[in-house]
């Protein structure tokens, strides 16, 4: 039995430690034996705030004084309109005037390679065609005047009908 005197002591210190630990924390408080709660104190006038005054939202008081503090009836919107609303915003856009027909059409195996080698080919077009130029200089030179005629009759290529050609597009 003598464990249980020890500890109702050790208790007891234990309290007091307590006590000297909540008085450094809190000197403003003088009485530090009550632990109870500070009890609650009374509504008056002064006490009430704005923020903590009735206001009747669903309530209708049946005394004429609170009867003024009773909020207006909130007006509700339409659910009607709300959906109409809704629903237009929902319908879709017609697809047939989104679609374009060129780009749907199919497109040869090859064009990708014409459209590379255009450019390249303009040069070449571009060379050719000086190069024919100098060739009728040089022989204009010559001396061959007579010739002149035959010469260029000869490097024009011929002449055909413009048709449906295959190879153009």
């Amino acid at each position: 039995m003598a464990t249980v005197g020890s500890m109702q002591e050790e208790a007891i210190r234990r309290k007091e430690r307590l006590k000297a630990l909540r008085q450094k924390q809190k000197p403003e408080l003088e009485d530090t034996e009550n632990t109870e709660p500070p009890t609650k104190k009374p509504l008056t006038d002064e006490n009430v705030t704005e923020e903590s005054k009735a206001v009747f939202k669903n309530y209708n008081p049946a005394d004429d004084t609170l009867k003024e503090k009773v909020l207006p009836k909130a007006s509700l919107p339409s659910v009607e309109e709300h959906i109409k609303d809704q629903l237009e915003a929902a319908k879709p856009v017609p697809v047939v005037e989104e679609v374009d027909l060129v780009n749907l059409a199919p497109r040869k195996p090859d064009w990708d390679l014409k459209r590379d080698i255009t450019p390249k080919l303009e040069k070449l077009e571009r060379r050719t065609q000086r190069a024919i130029a100098e060739l009728i200089r040089e022989r204009i030179q010559s001396g061959m005047a007579s010739d002149l005629m035959t010469a260029v009759s000869a490097q024009q290529p011929p002449t055909e009908p413009r048709g449906d050609d295959s190879d153009d597009d």
